[in-house]
C-alpha cells in the first residue's frame, strides 16, 4: 500500500510538471507571436509613415512648381531669362518657400538691400576662403512672392549697382547648362557647387519644359 500511493504520488507530480511546461511552452509561443506580429506592424506602419512623407513631400514640391513657373514663363518671354533658371534658383534659395526669408518676408532669392525701410536683418551662409561662415545679412523685403521673382529677374537683366554687366553671360545663354554655369561665374552665389545644384534640379523636376519657345 505505501508503495502503491507513492506511485500515485510520483505519477501526479509528473503530471503536474507536464501541465506546467506546457503551460509555459504556450505563454513563451504567445509571446513570441505577440512580439512578431508587433515587430512588422511595427516596421508596416514606419514603412506607411516613410511613404506617406515622401508623398506629402512631392506634392509641397509639386504645388511650389505650379505656382512659381505661370510667373516664370512670363518674366522669361518678358526679359528673356530662362524660366528653368528662375524656378531652380527659387527652390534652391528659398528652400521650396520654406525658409524664413521666403515663408515671412516672399523673398526667394536671397536678394540683399540697402534700405532699412524695405530691409530685414537676417544670418545667413556664406562660402568664403574655403569655408562656410555664418554672418548678418540685410535682405529685401517683398509684399508678395511675384515682387520677389520680378526684382530676380530684374537684377540679372541690369546687373548691380557697380556693374550693369554683371550676369550678362546669363541672360544670352541659350539653355540652362550654360546659363547656371553663368551664374556661378558671374558671382551669383558663394557656394562652390552653385551650378551643379542648379542643373540637378532642372534635370530632377523636369523645368526644362518651362524653356520652350523662350529662346
Amino acid at each position: 500500500m505505501p508503495q502503491k500511493r507513492r506511485y500515485k504520488s510520483r505519477r501526479t507530480n509528473y503530471r503536474r510538471k507536464s501541465n506546467k511546461n506546457n503551460r509555459t511552452t504556450i505563454i513563451l509561443i504567445a509571446i513570441v507571436a505577440v512580439f512578431v506580429v508587433s515587430f512588422f506592424g511595427y516596421r508596416r506602419y514606419v514603412q506607411y509613415q516613410s511613404e506617406s512623407k515622401v508623398e506629402m513631400v512631392q506634392q509641397d514640391h509639386s504645388q511650389f512648381i505650379k505656382k512659381v513657373s505661370p510667373y516664370a514663363v512670363e518674366l522669361g518671354r518678358q526679359y528673356g531669362v530662362l524660366p528653368s533658371i528662375t524656378i531652380a534658383q527659387a527652390i534652391l534659395e528659398s528652400d521650396w518657400g520654406t525658409s524664413s526669408l521666403a515663408s515671412q518676408y516672399n523673398n526667394y532669392f536671397g536678394i540683399k538691400g540697402e534700405d532699412p525701410s524695405n530691409t530685414k536683418v537676417l544670418q545667413t551662409k556664406e562660402y568664403t576662403n574655403g569655408q562656410w561662415i555664418t554672418i548678418n545679412g540685410r535682405f529685401r523685403v517683398y509684399s508678395d512672392f511675384r515682387e520677389s521673382m520680378k526684382d530676380h529677374t530684374k537684377l540679372l537683366v541690369d546687373g548691380t549697382t557697380w556693374n550693369s554687366q554683371q550676369y550678362r553671360q546669363v541672360i544670352q545663354s541659350k539653355n540652362y547648362i550654360d546659363a547656371a554655369v553663368a551664374l556661378q561665374t558671374d558671382g551669383y552665389a558663394t557656394d562652390p557647387g552653385y551650378t551643379n545644384k542648379i542643373i540637378r534640379v532642372i534635370q530632377k523636376y523636369n523645368l526644362k519644359k518651362y524653356d520652350e519657345g523662350i529662346k
